[in-house]
């Protein structure tokens, strides 16, 4: 990835985790009510998007296939710290082209967590071993897996733009597929196309009422809208007078509630602060949850516009 400070436009901001450019107290984050615990299954990507956050494709191999046998070893440390743990939640890449996946998910499931999966819902999860894995898992936890579907936008032209000819129609073939097999969606689309947000639920509520699909276009919960992530735009350092300022908390910010499990090629597992964040050593935390219970220092642009003033949220 890309290093941020790099870019002119936050040139000599987000360099000292204790002090902004101007010399002011940096807001930091405390794991206040950890709730959601990540796990990147690896960066592979069955396609390759035009304006990947994390740089997926079908040769990114940065961060490497994690094992079934090491999420036990997280979930053991979950029961281990006492964390409230709510959802267990597997982003990629692509997870469904780990080989581990099923199990992965059987594994969360049994312990009684709720189950998320960020999906393409392409090839990968369409290959007969996964579909009858799935089907199963639907038959014994029912509502408790859900797969939150990457459709960037309700118009297939400007899908396509960002994934690639054809794979809106594809994408849309998995969710039919969902449906059918009693698997509970969610969405992902993405606010590119300078529409306000009203006329993309709007569009969306559309599609899915003529899919049929049980999705609710105006729930944020249901339909996520992920603000851009460009690097380029300049934003504003978060200091500790912000949150007055802003009228929010600590608390209301990812890092409050979540972390991820990464394994990057040729390194032993290790837990990052945040979900946008999976290449910045600067935000990995150690090995352990333990270790993760440290403070985040919001050091860097993705906090500032993705967290603090997007507002938004990758969990469920």
């Amino acid at each position: 990835m890309k290093d941020s400070t790099q870019h002119t436009a936050n040139a000599g901001k987000f360099r000292d985790p204790l002090k902004t450019a101007a010399g002011e107290d940096r807001a930091r984050v405390a794991l206040t009510r950890p709730e959601t615990l990540w796990f990147n299954t690896g960066t592979l990507c069955n396609i390759e998007c035009s304006n990947c956050y994390i740089e997926s494709s079908p040769e990114n191999d940065r961060l490497v296939y994690l094992t079934a046998d090491e999420v036990v070893g997280y979930l053991d440390q979950i029961a281990e710290r006492g964390w409230p743990i709510r959802e267990i939640a597997f982003t990629g890449g692509e997870p469904f082209m780990n080989p581990d996946i099923i199990a992965m998910l059987r594994d969360a499931l049994q312990r009684g967590f709720e189950v998320l999966v960020l999906t393409n819902a392409m090839r990968p999860m369409m290959r007969p071993r996964v579909q009858a894995g799935l089907a199963q898992l639907a038959a014994e936890f029912g509502q408790h897996l859900t797969l939150r579907v990457s459709l960037d936008h309700w118009r297939r032209d400007f899908h396509d733009k960002e994934r690639g000819a054809g794979s809106f129609d594809k994408t849309l073939r998995g969710m039919r597929w969902l449906k059918e097999t009693g698997l509970q969606m969610t969405v992902a689309g993405r606010s590119l196309w300078h529409e306000d947000e009203a006329e993309t639920r709007a569009g969306f509520a559309e599609l899915f009422m003529a899919e049929d699909f049980a999705i609710d276009a105006l729930n944020p919960a249901q339909t996520v809208i992920f603000p851009e992530m460009d690097l380029t735009v300049e934003v504003p350092e978060i200091t500790t007078a912000c949150w007055g300022i802003l009228g929010k908390t600590p608390d209301s910010v990812m890092c409050a509630s979540s972390r991820m499990v990464v394994k990057r090629k040729g390194a032993a597992p290790s837990v990052v602060a945040c979900t946008l964040l999976p290449y910045d050593t600067a935000f990995d935390l150690g090995a352990t949850l333990a270790e993760a219970e440290a403070d985040v220092p919001l050091n860097h642009p993705h906090c500032a516009k993705f967290c603090v003033l997007g507002g938004a949220s990758c969990s469920a």
